[in-house]
């Protein structure tokens, strides 16, 4: 390639991304100044993508874990034909745009994932590269690689001091996941100043010792990168880190190396001073070269040729292996089977007591076979939390053919990549651990609430309940937590049957995330159809009730132990049960009004924190809650120190008359 055409295509990508910051006045451009060689080598001689069809399955994956810097990606799809309009760029940062601060995925085509907490995109990454090997183990045969495909992932400073990027880079190297490239910008510059204020370990050492490939290249010189990309796309068996020492700012004659171009405009003077530097006409601002342009809309043609070569083979490979080809269309497509819910198990009396989150592993176990996308597993706790698919073996670094992941104690690390796989397709993951570790996952979490991420989240030991491990291990405040999270839908099922139910609900939902939350004791199975669909139903009714217990999850039982109390004083009650507020909120108001009578008062009841449930108890209403740290006791001693017993929610709802 012509080098002096190079160096103008590099150029071009610098200044987009100062002129874009410079409009917005607001954004990063040192980052995107610093990287556009190794990213110029990486988009237009390695990366495998069509800008005509972003969502290709067999595509390569490019994350721009240093979201800071959207404005290089934003550039870079522009240019090679992604349905990014200039105009856009012109608008970045602004109201209504698809160029947002940090790239978003969803608002722009090509962006795969949400960036900008950094550590998130390394985790996605690994996600990513995990889902296609597990797909490939599921698909590929012998002369028929229809999943074959890197993922690629820019990352900084910031990326690798983030805890989650250890937890996801060690088991990244831990499973061997040799298709993972991360291009590291070593500018060794952060917000305040020079890494070496906070930052001196050997980062070479730290991933060779995770068991990845490392390589050290010029990021300036782009010979250098292309021969460490070469390099790294030949290691099969290691991801790889190619530590690309770069300088942040390129060009800038006075912030070249400083902190004030990380995260700030250069400003008119200085964009007039670097453009002139390099030879660029000052005016006008977003200059696109004609035959730079025409260099990066290379993309098109070699895109669409490398989608159609694509197609031929899996026409091939659907005459060859028919049924595999019908699996590899619905997992893809993310579409459940036909009848998938006739396995969902029904429970009776004479199968409890049940624990919730036992229930939900038979659950699981009953409809795996159904859901051939259903994958995950726990952070070390599947034991407890009863989430192993017993039929099925475990992914291994020489063996990916499995539907069970030992994500290790690694819980936001395993929410991170949660996200990857979600992102990537063709796979429906779960991750388990107990409920007071959401707070571990809760970045992530809130993340794959943004981008409408279909995860399942089983949280169990829900509730001071948990006993003998003490205020440590019992949730108290994370309900309220995760409740407050938009677009998440939190369920609490009250027994066996309305975790079944929750299991529907979660799995039809394709716009979010679903969080679970179940118990660790034990608790009857109730009559009557779970209508968990509905957030909140009428359970036990009364004529004309005088008060309504609302509950969720094993307080739904102290609320009917306490009706019956109530009934024996003449005092009639409803009971309500209200697995999920998301649910609930979505129902029409006169569904609401019909459940939770307005000019009755109300009762509510869960051993958690308040905060929140005055709104379902009302202005005459009373809550019993526990807004305190749980102790360590036995879960009945809990349970009944903190009030929640049917003889004491009968004396507050008698009170209360």
């Amino acid at each position: 390639m012509d080098t002096k055409l190079e160096q103008l295509c590099v150029n071009t990508i610098r200044m987009l991304a100062i002129d874009g910051v410079q409009k917005a006045n607001s954004g990063h451009p040192g980052m995107p100044m610093g990287t556009a060689d190794m990213a110029f080598v990486l988009w237009t001689r390695f990366l495998k993508h069509n800008p005509a069809n972003p969502s290709w399955p067999d595509r390569d994956r490019f994350v721009l874990s240093a979201g800071h810097g959207s404005m290089l990606l934003y550039s870079l799809l522009h240019l090679t034909g992604y349905d990014l309009p200039l105009d856009q760029l012109e608008q970045f940062r602004q109201w209504g745009s698809i160029t947002p601060g940090h790239p978003e995925h969803g608002a722009a085509p090509g962006v795969e994932t949400t960036t900008g907490p950094l550590g998130q995109g390394f985790a996605n990454g690994v996600g990513m590269a995990l889902a296609e090997r597990m797909l490939a183990a599921r698909f590929n045969r012998p002369g028929f690689s229809i999943v074959d495909h890197h993922t690629y992932c820019i990352v900084s400073d910031g990326d690798l001091m983030e805890g989650i990027s250890h937890e996801a880079a060690s088991l990244a190297g831990h499973l061997g996941l040799g298709k993972l490239i991360y291009l590291y910008d070593d500018n060794r510059i952060t917000i305040e100043g020079s890494t070496d204020l906070t930052f001196s370990e050997d980062v070479s050492a730290r991933f060779a010792a995770y068991g990845w490939h490392v390589a050290q290249a010029d990021g300036h010189d782009r010979g250098s990168v292309a021969a460490a990309i070469r390099q790294a796309q030949a290691e099969a068996g290691r991801p790889s880190l190619i530590i690309a020492r770069t300088h942040i700012g390129f060009g800038s004659p006075n912030k070249q190396d400083t902190a004030g171009v990380h995260g700030s405009p250069l400003g008119a003077d200085e964009v007039r001073l670097t453009k002139e530097g390099m030879g660029w006409p000052v005016e006008p601002p977003f200059l696109i070269p004609d035959e730079a342009l025409a260099l990066f809309r290379d993309a098109l043609d070699t895109g669409r040729a490398a989608e159609a070569e694509w197609g031929a083979l899996l026409d091939r490979y659907a005459a060859e292996y028919p049924n595999l080809a019908a699996q590899w269309v619905q997992m893809t497509g993310g579409e459940l089977p036909a009848g998938w819910e006739e396995a969902l198990p029904e429970f009776t009396a004479d199968d409890g007591p049940v624990a919730t989150r036992a229930a939900s592993g038979a659950v699981m176990e009953a409809i795996a076979p159904r859901l051939p996308t259903l994958a995950g597993g726990s952070a070390d706790l599947h034991p407890s939390t009863k989430t192993y698919l017993k039929a099925y073996p475990a992914v291994r670094r020489d063996d990916f053919s499995g539907r069970n992941l030992h994500f290790g104690i690694r819980e936001h690390g395993m929410a991170g990549i949660l996200n990857g796989m979600a992102l990537h397709g063709g796979w429906r993951p779960y991750g388990s651990t107990f409920l007071v570790f959401a707070d571990y996952m809760r970045p992530s979490i809130r993340l794959a609430a943004m981008m409408e991420l279909p995860i399942v989240y089983v949280f169990t030991h829900d509730s001071i309940a948990v006993g003998e491990d003490g205020p440590t291990h019992q949730p108290v405040e994370q309900l309220a937590s995760l409740r407050a999270i938009p677009g998440l839908v939190v369920i609490r099922p009250a027994d066996a049957n309305e975790t079944a139910a929750a299991w529907r609900v979660a799995l039809h939902n394709v716009k979010g995330p679903t969080a679970l939350a179940l118990t660790r004791q034990k608790l009857p199975v109730l009559e009557g159809p779970a209508q968990v669909q509905r957030g909140a139903y009428v359970l036990a009714d009364a004529p004309d009730p005088a008060v309504i217990l609302v509950a969720s999850g094993s307080e739904v039982h102290v609320a009917l132990g306490a009706r019956d109390l109530l009934k024996e004083k003449g005092i009639e009650a409803r009971v309500v049960s209200m697995p999920s507020w998301e649910l609930f909120a979505a129902q029409s108001p006169e569904y609401r009004d019909s459940v939770l009578l307005p000019a009755v008062p109300r009762l509510t009841v869960e051993a958690g924190v308040g905060m929140g449930w005055h709104q379902y108890a009302g202005d005459s209403g009373q809550v019993v809650s526990i807004d305190r740290f749980g102790a360590s006791a036995p879960y009945q001693v809990n349970m009944g120190k903190f009030g929640f017993t049917a003889e004491n929610v009968a004396a507050q709802a008698e009170a209360l008359l």
